[in-house]
């Protein structure tokens, strides 16, 4: 006798569908080797048969993966979009590797995995040293990384995936790093993605123009141009973007790691309505520029009056880069920060934090949860001397929900914790506490360099294998925001 139990699926069969969808990432992530494979060997620098065998062993599995889920097709569930999300940052990093493991072979799992996670999470941390000596292509692929993981490779996923058959409203909510993540800007939630990827190509192309016409070369442009809308940090240079010595370069980069800072919704918005009144309207904007140039002024006036720089105007100037650079998560730098007053690079480690608007592809709490928890520390303010008084909680003229208040506040409880943890493990296994803090901290919110040991002019590459593990954990979990990743732990996730 055939029963319901014995028609429903099993769990394997449930797995299947989202198996397939990851199976088409995967391939899809196959062939964005193609233009560091067409890089390798236009130039003969030594990395084509790398890049050869990297390509072949990606769409190989992933055809094999495709192949044998093929049958299974279904429109994900909320629950599967979570565990696909949770999937796709944690297996592609691993096929970004293959590059790295076959053009390196002294280099290890650990490092090429961090490398590549770094990238993908658009933090900018990195094991590698002497950079300027890698093939053109590796610097590429690492600047690429950064590119397809600034804005979400899942979004990308999601603007393809509808083409070949598969949904992307479930991945596109647990994908989107911000609270207000319901709202939607077309009516399809793919055109949504596409939208979004259009302005971040054109923002990208103008980016690598102005490069040029400063002085770069096409392939530092193009490079920089990837990792300074992305906000991920890499570059071919040891030096940063001290290589260069160039005010027209900084200022360039500058007005762009500004413009990434902000909510790439308000950025298609300008486009799509021709008009400025999206800046106007998004509560975060003023306070994302605001802040960051404040904080510019105040740098820049501590570090003369300690008569770190002869002139304002030098000081002015190296604050500025740097600042902007730090508070924006890019994480790039002209000179060794490292060595200022402590309560400059301090005070930048923390604006790594806030600086960042939601939506942007900058890392850390974002700029919304700051102002809610302002205003709800004010609010209870109020409340204290008039008790019976109601207060709503408004940002940008809109009253902010009682659950949302709540869900920002266990969002900072949960990211303090992590905090607090994970330093705490980096200082057991031997790590002096202002290099373990500052570490976790810069890659909890996706910056790169930290301080002290692992700084602008130093690496990771110190870091044993544990350390180093607990470092790309820190990445993974500020990329998807903590939330997006734990809810895989929990039990009652994996209840029917």
């Amino acid at each position: 006798m055939v029963t319901a139990a014995t028609l429903a699926p099993t769990a394997f069969e449930r797995r299947m569908p989202l198996l397939n969808t990851l199976s088409k990432v995967v391939l899809i992530f196959g062939l964005s080797l193609l233009l560091p494979i067409a890089v390798s060997h236009y130039l003969d620098d030594g990395a084509q048969r790398a890049y050869d065998e990297a390509l072949a062993i990606t769409v190989g599995l992933g055809g094999l993966l495709w192949l044998g889920t093929r049958r299974y097709r279904r429109e994900l569930a909320t629950r599967d979009g979570f565990l696909l999300v949770g999937l796709v940052w944690t297996v592609l990093p691993a096929f970004a590797t293959l590059p790295l493991l076959l053009y390196l072979p002294d280099m290890s799992f650990t490092d090429a995995y961090f490398e590549t996670a770094s990238g993908l999470t658009a933090s900018g941390a990195s094991v590698m040293s002497q950079v300027d000596n890698l093939p053109v292509s590796i610097n590429l692929w690492r600047t690429q990384l950064c590119w397809m993981g600034g804005m979400g490779i899942v979004v990308l996923a999601v603007a393809i995936l509808p083409l070949l058959g598969v949904g992307g409203a479930q991945l596109f909510k647990a994908e989107t790093p911000t609270p207000m993540k319901d709202n939607r800007l077309t009516p399809r939630i793919n055109e949504t993605a596409k939208g979004l990827w259009t302005v971040y190509f054109v923002a990208t192309l103008l980016c690598i123009g102005a490069y040029r016409a400063a002085g770069m070369t096409w392939l530092d442009a193009v490079m920089h141009g990837f990792s300074t809308i992305s906000l991920g940090g890499f570059t071919p240079h040891d030096a940063s973007f001290g290589y260069f010595d160039s005010l027209a370069v900084e200022l360039i980069a500058m007005a762009f790691m500004m413009f990434a800072s902000l909510n790439f919704a308000s950025h298609f918005m300008v486009w799509h309505r021709r008009s400025f009144k999206a800046y106007w309207r998004d509560p975060e904007a003023a306070w994302v520029i605001g802040v960051m140039l404040a904080s510019v002024l105040v740098v820049a006036v501590f570090l003369y009056v300690r008569q770190f720089y002869e002139g304002f105007g030098e000081a002015l100037r190296y604050a500025a880069f740097n600042v902007i650079a730090v508070a924006s998560t890019a994480g790039f730098y002209t000179t060794d920060y490292n060595q200022w007053p402590i309560f400059a690079p301090l005070w930048m480690l923390f604006l790594s934090a806030v600086a960042c608007s939601s939506g942007s592809t900058g890392g850390g709490i974002k700029m919304i949860r700051a102002l809610v928890l302002q205003r709800q520390a004010f609010r209870e303010f109020t409340r204290i001397v008039h008790p019976r008084a109601e207060v709503p909680l408004k940002i940008g003229g809109a009253v902010v929900e009682n659950k949302l208040i709540f869900a920002v506040l266990a969002f900072m409880l949960i990211y303090g914790g992590t905090m607090i943890t994970m330093t705490l493990a980096l200082a057991a296994s031997g790590v002096d506490v202002v290099t373990a803090f500052s570490a976790i901290v810069a890659c909890l919110n996706n910056l790169g360099p930290g301080l002290h040991q692992v700084g602008p002019a130093h690496n990771y590459a110190d870091f044993n294998a544990f350390q180093t593990w607990i470092c790309t954990a820190a990445m993974l979990l500020g990329r998807l925001e903590l939330f997006s990743l734990l809810v895989l732990f929990t039990p009652a996730f994996w209840r029917k």
